[in-house]
């Protein structure tokens, strides 16, 4: 039997499982509900955070039929619910087609839905034809029209939408349901394993759920998914050569923030890979700094929590808001370079000069120069 992968398995298949999207649920499910069904929809969001599901969903509710109808809906194969994607249909003939049909009343009666994703990438004359339709649908029908990128779809066809806009997903919410899903396959999993997969799929479930699949299929067989095993699948710099060297910084020791950089770079790690890593540990200890050990903006648990509790003790807010700029700043001008290994060195050394550039500060403005950079 073929593998199905867990985006597609783990899919939303009611508004209550529909992740992060609470008020869009409420709304279409009211809609249903009080028998105030719009004809056009217009879905707007980035990838991976429920549109199609939602436009499943709603389908289902429209049909009201037996599981034997959402599973043909869910599965894309129902005859009174047609999916198509624009990308790979976007001429003004399939289009006319699609509307040609449209005419025809849905087999068991009730709503026939038409779900366009990609909808942006219909051509001009596609567009113009759909307009047609839109002005004056038939009863029977509805249409959701998805995009990802709402500036392409033409204010003739948004206007006579109801436009929904789908947020990103916070990390936390998709480590949740990253939870639900290893424990639902019998796989254990580390907490900030998970906190890190979710941070990386960028408020995308779908991104999120396809890396777990990665580091899944990548361990070995009954072993554990932890952070180790994740930053061997990316090749991401190790999270403890990463607190070595922002210890270095703390000390302020350049010789040793070198040393341990050069450590990140020799173990393999690319210096555009290393760049953000730094900033996000710098992000974590100035959260810890300003908000307290026990922040949940931090995405940390255990003895990574702890080492970074710890190291947050030696900086203040505004010493590592400045590195996480200065690592922003570099970031950005590495692409265009000469000379990366040589502007990365170069930050490392002002990284750990950092604390002492904050002494001088305080001495200009008159504090005892043995103060230090932060209260413990």
């Amino acid at each position: 039997m073929a593998y199905t992968v867990l985006a597609r398995r783990y899919r939303s298949r009611s508004f209550d499982e529909l992740v992060g999207q609470d008020a869009i649920a409420q709304a279409l499910r009211n809609s249903v509900d009080s028998g105030r069904t719009a004809h056009a929809y217009l879905f707007v969001g980035t990838r991976g955070v429920g549109k199609t599901s939602a436009a499943r969903i709603f389908a289902c509710a429209l049909a009201g039929g037996s599981e034997e109808v959402v599973q043909a809906i869910m599965s894309g194969q129902d005859t009174d619910v047609i999916e198509i994607d624009a990308a790979s249909n976007s001429k003004v003939d399939e289009t006319r087609e699609l509307i040609a049909n449209a005419i025809y009343r849905p087999k068991r009666g009730g709503k026939k839905v038409y779900i366009i994703d990609e909808v942006h990438m219909l051509s001009t004359a596609s567009f113009n034809a759909l307009l047609k339709t839109l002005e004056e649908p038939p009863d029977h029908v509805v249409f959701i029209l998805c995009t990802t990128e709402t500036h392409k779809v033409p204010a003739t066809i948004q206007s006579r939408c109801q436009r929904f806009d789908f947020r990103n997903l916070s990390a936390p919410e998709i480590a949740e349901h990253l939870a639900g899903v290893v424990k639902q396959e019998g796989i254990e999993a580390e907490p900030d394993l998970l906190a890190a997969t979710a941070r990386l799929g960028n408020g995308s479930m779908r991104d999120a759920l396809s890396l777990l699949d990665r580091l899944i299929a990548a361990r070995e067989e009954g072993a554990a998914l932890t952070v180790t095993l994740l930053e061997r699948v990316l090749g991401l710099p190790e999270r403890e050569r990463i607190a070595k060297l922002a210890g270095a910084c703390a000390q302020g020791d350049p010789k040793a923030a070198l040393e341990a950089a050069d450590e990140l770079i020799a173990s393999g790690t690319e210096i555009s890979q290393l760049l953000p890593a730094l900033a996000h540990h710098f992000r974590d200890l100035m959260i810890l700094a300003v908000c307290g050990g026990d922040s949940p903006l931090v995405e940390l648990s255990g003895a990574a929590l702890d080492a970074a509790r710890a190291q947050s003790e030696h900086f203040d807010e505004a010493q590592l808001s400045h590195m996480i700029a200065l690592c922003e700043s570099v970031a950005g001008a590495m692409r265009q370079s000469s000379a990366p290994r040589a502007r990365f060195d170069a930050m490392v050394v002002r990284l750990a000069a950092t604390e002492r550039v904050a002494r001088v500060a305080a001495l200009l403005e008159g504090k005892p120069s043995g103060a230090p950079a932060k209260k413990a």
